[in-house]
């Protein structure tokens, strides 16, 4: 018997265990040791602790969906319910929500919350109440974030996750993610967190307002891939609630590759995001500004694939420059702890990126990635060779071409899925395990 959020059936729901694989005491105990530690305390605004290897392939929290975040306007939100449906790639017994005010300029309330998941081809769940130290609001102050506490409930890669949020006091200025690709839902006046169905919810969003991620309690945790940078991260140019983004490609086909292969692939991209430069009201902080939240905070991550720098050549930064960007960012991360891959800048003929000058740095960058990359990197992508149109380097293949000569089609992020090498990835050898 499956449990789902909300379910009705006694027994198994409230049981902290590490799933079909977890048994007896030891493991039992082990789950209730990790959901007692990391339960936060007061009001939940604990920040998240630092990703690390898991020790004995045991049960621990592993980020089963992420959303980078950056500065919006927070018009409309309050004292209306706000919700949101995303989908995981981790299987558990428990979840939490991350939430942020890291970029609020002032408190936000949370005024209840409720959780529901619904598996791939089922029925939506009943929406169960979210605690925040064992309270059902919360405030965050300016630049704090929080984790919920754990909601017991299995979950299971490609659910679902419906999150409900009745906000009663919001910041003129909010975290958001402000391309989510992914319709979300905004009520008219007051609390329906506990409404089952999407009645009385109006407006529609394509963002992911203040939701930073999902954990998942894992039994049997898979390592965590995180892809980092633009737009191509981002999954512009992929089909609305379609989930057939970059990310969502390269998850898909490790999931084909099963066993050990599999990983929890997240998406940590920003639309008009730049390496070199922040420029927080447009493209949000730079990989390397936003690094410990957005990497090394992120529960399981053990490689980063890093694909940037069609919007610094855009605004005119050159080849060795951006080339030294990249390093930066690869030495940071292995010394870090984690595994690090580099993508080579895919060809546009998007706003001025096909003049002479645009071409010749780009040019001179995957020179650089290409060869110098396997030195400071475990791996490198050539996105700029998969993508480009045979007869005309400069652009892309036309089929891959989304139409706007800069962000990918599906079948382009399907391409660029698929030039992933699998044997330098970490994989999740604890599946394996037991």
């Amino acid at each position: 018997m499956r449990v789902r959020f909300g379910s009705v059936t006694s027994g198994t729901h409230g049981r902290a265990g590490c799933g079909r694989r977890a048994r007896g005491p030891a493991a039992l105990a082990a789950v209730l040791a990790i959901l007692g530690t990391l339960a936060p305390a007061g009001c939940g605004r604990e920040l998240m602790p630092v990703a690390a290897a898991t020790p004995d392939c045991g049960p621990a929290w592993v980020a089963g969906w992420h959303a980078a975040q950056q500065a919006v306007p927070g018009d409309q939100l309050a004292g209306r319910t706000l919700r949101m449906a995303v989908r995981v790639r981790a299987d558990g017994t428990h979840l939490r929500l991350r939430l942020s005010n890291r970029h609020g300029d002032g408190p936000l309330r949370i005024g209840a919350a409720t959780v529901a998941t619904t598996a791939a081809g089922g029925a939506p769940g009943v929406p169960t109440p979210i605690r925040f130290g064992d309270r059902p609001d919360a405030t965050l102050p300016p630049g704090a974030q929080l984790r919920t506490d754990p909601v017991p409930g299995e979950v299971r890669r490609g659910d679902t996750v419906v999150l409900s949020l009745y906000l009663t006091e919001v910041p003129a200025t909010i975290s958001s993610h402000p391309v989510a690709m992914r319709t979300a839902w905004l009520s008219g006046p007051g609390d329906r967190t506990a409404a089952p169905v999407a009645d009385g919810f109006d407006t529609t969003l394509q963002s992911w307002p203040l939701l930073a991620g999902v954990d998942v309690l894992a039994g049997r945790p898979q390592a965590g891939l995180l892809v980092i940078g633009d737009s191509l991260v981002d999954g512009v140019g992929s089909t609305p609630d379609g989930d057939d983004r970059f990310p969502d490609q390269l998850a898909a086909r490790l999931d084909a590759a099963g066993g050990p292969r599999v990983m929890t692939v997240l998406n940590a991209g920003l639309s008009r995001n730049q390496l070199l430069q922040n420029d927080p009201p447009a493209g949000g902080d730079s990989p390397l500004r936003r690094f410990d939240v957005d990497v090394t905070q992120v529960a399981g991550v053990r490689d980063v694939l890093l694909l940037i720098g069609t919007n610094d050549i855009g605004a005119g930064a050159g080849g060795d420059e951006l080339a030294r960007g990249l390093q930066e960012f690869a030495d940071r991360t292995r010394a870090a702890g984690l595994r690090v891959l580099l993508a080579t800048v895919p060809p546009s003929t998007s706003g001025g990126r096909d003049a002479p000058e645009s071409v010749e740095a780009r040019d001179r960058v995957n020179d650089r990635i290409r060869t110098d990359g396997p030195r400071y990197a475990d791996g490198v992508i050539d996105a700029a060779a998969v993508l480009a149109d045979p007869p005309d380097r400069s652009r892309l293949r036309p089929d891959y071409d989304s139409g706007d000569g800069l962000h990918l089609s599906p079948s382009g992020y399907r391409a660029l899925a698929t030039a992933v090498p699998l044997e330098v990835l970490s994989g999740s050898p604890c599946r394996d395990e037991g």
